[in-house]
């Protein structure tokens, strides 16, 4: 349910190495010349200043949206010059000014170049970290394509304190291909001894179209099997609740008060203006389109800039717009991921009747098989067995 304020994400599509998993919109950049990276900064300026109208609602006091949280993803954002990102956040917030204080989060990569950068990315605005750890296991770094190794990993993490930040997550990956249990526990032990405030932990999938499809459809990659990936879950979701993260999120860990803003954004259906090579925008209900619509950018670096050059929108084709069927079924799923699940009185009071009254013969197979919990008042959560079938729950309700 959309609250009124807004989320702005920026994506940064440039990448000192492209990862043979990744399927996001990047582009292979060893080094960012400085007119490359001016003329992507100013193309990204003027998206926002051409779409920010369009997300400034404006209330009954004269006001528009308040901004509550500032993402740079990628790619890797932290490859831009602490005064580029300077000046995107500068101008996202003279768009937008906050209600309150805003959530400013950076993607990371462990390296020399961005470690030595922390400081003056704190200077420009940034308040929290999002550091691509993967791994604390060099041979897993290598298996996984990255280019940093654990040293790195380590040194950045204690930069990153250094300079002020105390707001640090930290990404892991499981069942990566060589990836044992013990290696599981390993990274564990490496990660809490940083004390983070989040981790995100996500399985490895196997994208289509990916180097790692290739080398899985080969027989090339060792993977582990699916009793083994189970165990690392289960043990990495206890280890991370035992040390005081735990789990609001499928794959999302946090400490009290520490849960990403900018990322249950997604989850919870809320506003969001996304600029950049790929990005995918959330527009909430309106007049024009009464259960949202998402609208995705041109995943190609040359054709976004030609794009925005020509004054053009940088869309990759017709916005989606989700009729009532898709809404009910993305409100589900969404909530779902979440810890607190899906609240019945609120989708009742978006959808006209509560989830019983559209899926009872799912809900009923679900909870039978010890996949979902059902309330008296009808709100449903996913059990622990749920959470690992979570994408087979997912698929009853879409």
């Amino acid at each position: 349910m959309d609250t009124g304020d807004l989320g702005v994400y920026v994506h940064v599509p440039f990448c000192a190495r492209v990862c043979p998993y990744c399927e996001f919109a990047v582009v292979a950049a060893r080094t960012l010349p400085p007119a490359r990276e001016q003329a992507y900064v100013d193309a990204l300026l003027c998206e926002l200043e051409r779409r920010a109208p369009a997300f400034a609602r404006a209330d009954a006091g004269g006001g528009g949206r308040p901004l509550a949280s500032l993402y740079f993803g990628g790619g890797t954002p932290s490859l831009l010059t602490p005064a580029s990102i300077g000046r995107l956040v500068a101008a996202v917030r003279a768009q937008f000014p906050p209600g309150g204080e805003v959530e400013v989060t950076l993607e990371v990569n462990p390296g020399t170049t961005e470690r030595t950068r922390l400081p003056a990315f704190r200077a420009a605005g940034v308040n929290r970290l999002s550091i691509g750890v993967q791994s604390f296991s060099d041979a897993t770094l290598k298996r996984l394509g990255r280019a940093h190794r654990t040293a790195e990993s380590r040194a950045t993490l204690t930069a990153a304190r250094a300079a002020g930040f105390d707001n640090l997550s930290l990404d892991l990956i499981t069942a990566a291909p060589g990836q044992r249990l013990a290696d599981l526990e390993r990274d564990l032990d490496e990660a809490l001894a940083f004390a983070p405030e989040h981790v995100s932990a996500y399985q490895l999938t196997i994208e289509p179209g990916t180097p790692f499809a290739l080398a899985a459809r080969r027989g090339q990659l060792a993977l582990a099997d699916e009793e083994e990936a189970t165990q690392m879950l289960e043990q990495l979701a206890a280890r991370l609740a035992a040390a005081g993260l735990p789990r609001y999120e499928i794959s999302s860990f946090a400490r009290p008060g520490r849960t990403a803003r900018h990322n249950r954004r997604y989850w919870e259906r809320r506003a969001v203006l996304a600029i950049g090579v790929g990005a995918c925008s959330y527009e909430p209900p309106s007049s024009a389109a009464p259960h949202g619509l998402r609208r995705e950018n041109l995943r190609s670096l040359e054709a976004y800039l030609a794009r925005i050059a020509a004054g053009a929108p940088a869309d990759a084709g017709a916005p989606d717009v989700l009729d009532a069927a898709s809404a009910r079924g993305e409100a589900a799923f969404l909530s779902l991921r979440s810890a607190a699940g899906l609240d019945a009185a609120r989708f009742r009071s978006e959808f006209g009747a509560p989830p019983r009254s559209f899926w009872p013969e799912a809900i009923d197979e679900l909870a039978g098989a010890g996949l979902l919990s059902e309330t008296s008042a009808g709100d449903l959560r996913l059990t622990p067995r749920g959470i690992l079938l979570s994408n087979a729950v997912f698929a009853c309700f879409v």
